[in-house]
């Protein structure tokens, strides 16, 4: 809910609108980037494959090669020129060695053929003196020249002396079945370019690419390329470049078949190595076969493009449809908004149409309208309640105004000629009719203090509460006085009072509004503080504000009591409660005057107690300075009989013979309750 709160509003037709797009946008990224994964699988899985294929197709024409090798040796005549028979079978070299000199063949494949008498083929290295003992048309006589490559291992040497060749070598027997000799001829693979450029024929074909080959073909002596198709920067066959420290590891020292993407002399090409071993299983040289990779790349692009152009033309119709769908929908849901907003302006009659195309909002209107016209109907009797109501009202203020102020001039003889006889300004009276007395007057006085909240509810009820701040001083002008006119109570009590509120701390406050505050506040502390119980009375400036603070001994306000503690004739159901007699008005007068003068109150549950707590302004800059004990003009301020006095104080103060007002003190401190 808050997250929706923080978006700025939008109309009905633009909400319906984004979340069609938001729809249309999610279906379209998860179909491109569908698209994207499939093509790239495919592609690059299928170039993957390929050059598998193509390294066992490479492979085939290798051994294939080989076997050609044997199959020729197998129709020399024994009798004929060696070097004739080398040049009819496109050999490098071709030797016959006697059964007599088999210990000192160099090549392990002859040397095998002859012990097993039986033909042998294979892949060898050549050393570098039997090499130069050879005649014959040798392609690789030159030495190679070993380049620096960039991720190739480390190593020292610089000229490959060495060369591989394939090799066959068959037996020949005499007329008992022994061999009595051995023919071994091959073809030396250093710069042999013929054969790799056959391979690459027979399985790429003479297929070009931005004038680059498509396919190429490479043969390794250890990691040093050999005999390669593969092109370096200036053009020339990349003769003497080596392979990479990862694939060396993987295919030479591991003996595996490696095939991945790479980075081959001038561009990345799909590879795949395998080793290629000597007639001991010895790993001696690499196979390569690589496809180059950009033509993958530039199809998956075009399709990739073809399929997203396709998507974005569909996502664009898309959006056409959803802006004429939203318009649609859209349309009869503003028309219930602008119905709904006349229904809040009083037009209880609006009508909207029911004859569109969709038959939920049709139902919607109806709906609608059979509400708007209940309504109408209900605001009509509701007005005529609210007539009733408003004369009802009027009628209890104006009963609680004329009772109270009836009550009021009755009660104020009444107290005092009950004190005047309890306190035998009348004649004598035994005990048992002082006690009797006693019990009149703190009736009396219960009655009067309800008396006067019944006139301060009338005055709060008919908006009559006027506030006229004067400069008051908190502990003389207001607390001092409530604490004096209870003082009867406190001792009776025998309650510890603390007023430690500072003289000089002054407020711009009414001071018969004011007076009420405190005399309910101070009052209901001591009605409900236990006898011998503490009562704290604190005030401190702050920020413009005072905060005055009432502090009674009592058993703490739950949170539950405390949310109605303040309501109107509500009282809280305790034991404390119900043995003090109240009306439930005290603290809902004083929280309407505290508000008046822009304050607040709140009640505190402490440790052993409640703190009643109230602030307000101090308006400082209204000050009048005419301060509350000083003349006005047209004589000094008279007291309001009405407010923050008792009756019983104010027939005292109206009557000359009774002077000693303390001697009629005994029970008035019953003016206020509302715990």
């Amino acid at each position: 809910m808050k997250n929706s709160a923080l978006l700025p509003p939008v109309s009905v037709k633009t909400r319906i609108l984004l979340s069609f797009l938001m729809v249309i946008f999610v279906l379209s990224a998860s179909c491109a980037l569908l698209g994207y994964y499939v093509t790239k699988k495919d592609i690059i899985e299928r170039a993957e494959g390929k050059v598998l294929n193509d390294l066992t197709a490479a492979r085939m024409v290798y051994t294939t090669e080989i076997e050609r090798i044997g199959q020729g040796l197998q129709l020399i005549s024994p009798g004929g020129d060696l070097d004739e028979l080398r040049n009819k079978l496109g050999l490098h070299y071709l030797r016959r060695v006697p059964a007599s000199q088999f210990g000192a063949l160099g090549s392990a494949i002859a040397r095998v053929a002859a012990m097993q008498g039986r033909p042998q083929g294979g892949t060898r290295i050549i050393a570098q003196e039997e090499f130069e003992a050879m005649g014959g048309d040798l392609a690789g006589r030159q030495p190679i020249g070993i380049k620096p490559t960039p991720m190739a291992r480390p190593t020292e040497r610089e000229i490959l002396t060495e060369v591989m060749a394939k090799e066959y070598a068959i037996p020949v027997r005499d007329a008992a079945g022994n061999v009595e000799a051995v023919y071994y001829g091959g073809r030396v693979i250093n710069r042999d370019y013929t054969f790799v450029d056959r391979i690459r024929e027979m399985v790429y074909g003479e297929e070009l690419y931005h004038s680059k080959p498509v396919g190429t073909v490479t043969i390794f002596q250890d990691d040093v390329r050999v005999s390669t198709n593969v092109l370096n920067e200036q053009g020339q066959r990349a003769v003497g470049t080596r392979v990479s420290a990862q694939v060396y590891e993987k295919v030479v020292e591991e003996g595996q078949i490696w095939h991945d993407r790479a980075f081959v002399v001038t561009d990345w090409y799909k590879t795949a190595y395998e080793p290629i071993e000597d007639i001991d299983g010895n790993v001696i040289g690499i196979l390569y076969v690589g496809t180059l990779e950009q033509p993958f790349n530039d199809m998956a692009r075009q399709i990739l493009v073809f399929f997203l152009m396709s998507v974005g033309a569909v996502t664009l119709i898309a959006v056409f449809f959803s802006v004429v769908l939203a318009g649609a929908i859209s349309r009869p849901l503003t028309q219930v908004v602008h119905a709904s907003e006349s229904l809040a302006s009083g037009d209880w009659g609006y009508q909207i149409n029911t004859g569109t195309s969709i038959k939920e909002i049709n139902s919607m209107g109806e709906a609608f309208n059979a509400m708007a016209q209940g309504l109408k109907e209900r605001q009509e009797s509701l007005k005529v309640s609210n007539e009733k109501l408003a004369a009802m009202n009027k009628s209890y203020v104006d009963l609680i105004g004329f009772v109270a102020h009836e009550l009021k001039g009755i009660l104020a003889s009444a107290v005092m000629n009950a004190y005047a006889v309890r306190d035998g300004f009348l004649g004598m009276v035994n005990f048992k009719q002082r006690k009797a007395l006693d019990s009149v007057c703190r009736n009396l006085d219960y009655l009067d203090a309800t008396v006067k909240k019944f006139l301060n509810l009338g005055r709060v009820e008919r908006g009559e509460l006027e506030v006229h701040k004067t400069m008051l001083n908190l502990k003389k002008d207001v607390f001092d006085v409530s604490l004096n006119s209870l003082e009867a109570v406190a001792f009776r009590k025998h309650l510890k009072i603390v007023n430690e509120i500072s003289p000089d701390l002054n407020v711009q406050a009414d001071a018969d509004l004011m007076q009420i505050v405190a005399n309910n506040l101070v009052g209901n502390a001591m009605k409900y503080s236990p006898d011998t119980g503490n009562i704290r009375v604190t005030a401190s400036p702050a920020n413009g504000k005072v905060e005055i603070d009432v502090y009674n001994d009592s058993t703490p306000i739950t949170e539950e009591q405390r949310a109605r503690l303040f309501q109107k004739f509500s009282r809280l159901d305790s034991a404390e409660t119900k043995r003090v007699k109240g009306t439930g008005l005290g603290l809902y007068i004083t929280k309407q005057i505290i508000e008046r003068h822009g304050g607040t109150i709140r009640v505190e549950p402490r440790e052993h107690g409640n703190s009643f707590v109230f602030s307000i302004e101090r308006n400082w800059k209204d000050a009048n300075p005419i301060g509350p004990d000083q003349e006005e003009e047209g004589g000094g301020r008279q007291p309001d009989y009405r407010q923050g006095v008792s009756l019983h104080e104010a027939g005292v103060r109206r009557d000359g013979h009774l002077r000693d007002r303390r001697r009629f003190q005994g029970c008035h401190g019953c003016i206020s309750e509302g715990h």
